[in-house]
């Protein structure tokens, strides 16, 4: 019998140089958890997937009758106050239900964490995939309430995905700063809707930023879900929408702070995972 000879290294920071590249090598995780949590989510429901169409519908008319009836705030342009709304609707919900379910993920995925090795980024990054259905199927209605309203958008609809892509960083971004502090401290679950509710109030989802005065413009703009929400209002309403700029770098600026820092951040903590969950 012959003994081969093994040479074992053990070379300091080395799964940190490789997690980047084990993202990759894993991302059948991202497919298999995302197809799960769907399965999970929709499994022995009596609505089911109906409700992924009734919420945001609902909530449209509800939004639609408070501000633009009783309280008679302008539309933005020619477009119904239903499609400014519902635009909006768009990437609020989306980040809502991405934080929503991320900040959880990791809790949920506990036995998973504490027995095998795979970077646990792919954990929380799969829930935003998973709230990313929910996108598709709104914005499917969205184009729905379009064709009743007989409403053409511009061109300005080819920049939609530029803004998707931020609704994802933000999204992922304050989910993995969220799942983080629910595993380290686990009454945090109960802060996390309240952030949500707060969320929807102080962001331009139910009424029109332009009503905003401009000298208050830039510190709303800190809220970095104006600068989508605008955004997504600008692709859809076409001309009759505008984009305050000044605000959209401020907003796009903070996404990408909260996206670095947040990583970073996780990485930290993501040693110790295994031990305090």
């Amino acid at each position: 019998m012959m003994n081969d000879q093994f040479d074992l290294i053990i070379e300091p920071g080395r799964t940190g140089k490789n997690y980047w590249r084990d993202l990759w090598r894993f991302r059948e995780l991202f497919y298999i958890l995302s197809w799960r949590d769907i399965k999970v989510r929709y499994k022995q429901t009596v609505i089911g997937v109906a409700w992924s169409i009734m919420r945001p519908l609902l909530t449209m008319l509800i939004f639609s009758f408070v501000f633009g009836k009783l309280a008679k705030l302008p539309s933005e342009g020619e477009a119904p106050y239903s499609i400014m709304v519902f635009a909006a609707l768009l990437p609020w919900q989306f980040f809502s239900n991405s934080i929503t379910e991320s900040s959880n993920s990791l809790i949920g995925n506990a036995n998973l964490i504490s027995k095998v090795y795979f970077p646990r980024l792919i954990i929380p990054a799969s829930s935003v995939i998973t709230s990313f259905i929910d996108f598709i199927i709104s914005f499917v209605i969205m184009v729905c309430i379009m064709v009743y309203y007989r409403f053409v958008p511009s061109l300005n609809i080819l920049w939609i995905p530029l803004f998707v892509i931020l609704s994802f960083l933000a999204s992922l971004g304050t989910g993995l700063w969220l799942t983080t502090m629910n595993v380290k401290y686990r009454d945090f679950r109960h802060i996390v809707p309240f952030i949500v509710q707060l969320g929807l109030y102080i962001s331009p989802v139910g009424f029109s930023s332009s009503v905003v005065p401009d000298k208050w413009k830039l510190l709303y703009s800190l809220n970095p879900l104006v600068g989508i929400i605008d955004g997504f209002r600008w692709c859809i309403l076409g001309g009759g929408s505008d984009i305050y700029i000044p605000g959209l770098i401020i907003s796009v600026s903070v996404i990408l702070l909260i996206v670095v820092y947040s990583v970073f951040h996780f990485r930290k903590m993501e040693k110790s995972f295994a031990d305090i969950i």
